[in-house]
């Protein structure tokens, strides 16, 4: 067999998970820059083995225990519905996906149920939404070998379990997703996870607010798992990332020739999402032209893709987040008022870490646990004066500014004892030792309460400092004017204040 660069030799060996993803992906493409493309996103949490055809990617099963395929359709010799068809007879276990260009291929549609292909994938591809295709092959691969289900075949874009894997699946999930996020019982974010778990119940589009980095996406997660919709597709979309043009293909997909680079037809995410639900994150950011397709999207059920004559009816739940004041928007014309409630018929705000430094130490705790994880290291914990650092510091970049700070201390750590405070970066331990000794330090507080008057001192003597300027008082501390106002009402420091009007 002629020598592939992308493909590593290697032992036969026992089925032990060795990424985070705990599955084995063997990826078959002839051509190598769509090999090497997809090899390179999955291998951030796979193991992957890719071959260029059919008859290496056999030899491989002989001798290797893979848990997904993920098989090109157009291949010279025998094609990939063909040789998933093979694949059925001889290694029915693995979790069989094909990728293709062709979104409405006779040949796929005809041998979806002999091949017994779980999903397909149209190119062009996004990472994000094939990582996505492929956690839940190998998620399903793993709950067929506990509970001992049959293999599971689907026709593509159904991706139904049988009942026995949905049921657990879907009772995990709904423990799992809202656990992920880690908040102390005193935490307002208590508040905000009750009505998250609340939205799981009725079939109503939720406006999830928050700075950015505050687990936005997680919490619309969540309530897509916790839902009736849990068995079907959750997919996400940046709408600040992309221009108009391009993000009604994303959203509503086009026909071939609809616009100047649509060189096939492409499936929008709102039929890919036909049952689920659709997290539209950044929404703030589309312009007034898309608003109005949105807006007819969300009234009449219906999308009508880029170039095509006809409209299609989807049944899709929508969740959106955004970091901006909307309602600000509306007043000020930047946003629609009647698309802002259509999208917010459901308003969860998410509180950002300034305001709930209880939190900081059990976040930090659990990024920690991945840390180690992804880094392979064993450090134990976090020095008290480094808690003490993180808690007393405002995190504007939120839980993501949190996770680079912990990932950057690990990378300096040289041994596993608890991280010190000296591995902190400037900007966050600066604070912390040159702040003039508080007059409580020498009361018997615990940590929460010492923590919360100092905070409450900077804050008294910034605003004292500035003359109770509330947006000068905001932008110097790192916190948004409504955190800061929440702070002022809860130390009590309302005195003095000039009205927003005279900011």
């Amino acid at each position: 067999m002629p020598h592939d660069p992308f493909r590593e030799p290697r032992a036969h060996r026992q089925e032990t998970p060795t990424r985070s993803g705990g599955a084995t992906v063997l990826v078959i493409d002839d051509e190598i820059r769509s090999l090497e493309a997809i090899r390179r996103v999955l291998a951030e949490e796979f193991e992957v083995i890719s071959v260029r055809g059919a008859e290496e990617a056999a030899e491989v099963l002989t001798g290797e225990m893979v848990q997904v395929i993920l098989c090109d359709q157009r291949m010279p010799g025998e094609n990939g519905v063909d040789f998933l068809k093979r694949v059925r007879d001889l290694w029915p276990d693995p979790v069989r996906m094909i990728i293709s260009g062709y979104t409405d291929s006779d040949d796929i549609i005809a041998g979806v149920n002999e091949a017994g292909i779980y999903h397909y994938i149209t190119k062009p591809w996004h990472p994000e939404k094939l990582i996505a295709s492929v956690r839940e092959a190998a998620d399903l691969y793993r709950l067929q070998r506990e509970t001992g289900a049959a293999p599971v075949e689907v026709k593509p874009n159904q991706q139904r379990l049988t009942r026995a894997v949905a049921d657990k699946r879907k009772a995990e999930r709904r423990i799992w997703e809202f656990d992920r996020i880690v908040h102390e019982p005193t935490s307002p974010v208590a508040a905000v996870l009750a009505l998250g778990r609340r939205a799981t119940e009725y079939d109503i589009s939720v406006l999830i607010t928050g700075a950015s980095g505050t687990g936005k996406e997680l919490l619309a997660r969540a309530i897509h798992h916790g839902s009736a919709r849990a068995e079907q597709a959750f997919v996400v979309e940046n709408c600040g990332a992309l221009p108009d043009e391009l993000l009604e293909s994303e959203l509503f997909g086009c026909k071939k020739g609809a616009f100047t680079g649509a060189y096939q037809d492409r499936i929008g995410l709102f039929e890919v999402a036909d049952g689920g639900t659709i997290f539209l994150d950044e929404i703030g950011e589309t312009s007034p032209a898309f608003q109005v397709k949105l807006l007819r999207v969300l009234q009449e059920g219906e999308i009508r893709p880029l170039g095509a004559q006809r409209t299609r009816k989807v049944n899709v739940r929508v969740v959106s987040a955004t970091n901006r004041d909307l309602l600000a928007d509306v007043d000020a014309g930047r946003f629609r008022r009647d698309l802002y409630y259509r999208l917010a018929a459901f308003p969860i705000h998410l509180p950002s870490l300034a305001e709930r430094p209880m939190d900081i130490p059990p976040i930090a705790a659990r990024i920690l646990d991945e840390v180690n994880h992804s880094f392979r290291r064993e450090i134990t914990g976090f020095a008290p004066a480094t808690i003490a650092a993180l808690t007393a510091y405002e995190w504007p970049g939120n839980v993501r500014e949190l996770y680079n700070e912990i990932q950057r201390m690990v990378t300096l750590a040289d041994g596993d004892g608890p991280l010190d405070a000296h591995l902190l970066s400037p900007r966050i331990a600066t604070p912390v030792t040159s702040t003039p000794r508080p007059a409580f330090v020498g009361e018997r507080l615990q940590l929460k309460d010492r923590v919360e008057a100092l905070e409450r001192e900077v804050i008294a003597e910034t605003l004292d400092r500035l003359g109770g300027n509330i947006s000068r008082v905001a932008a110097e501390l790192g916190l948004s004017r409504v955190g800061l106002r929440a702070k002022i009402q809860r130390y009590d420091l309302k005195r003095g204040l000039e009205d927003d009007d005279r900011d």
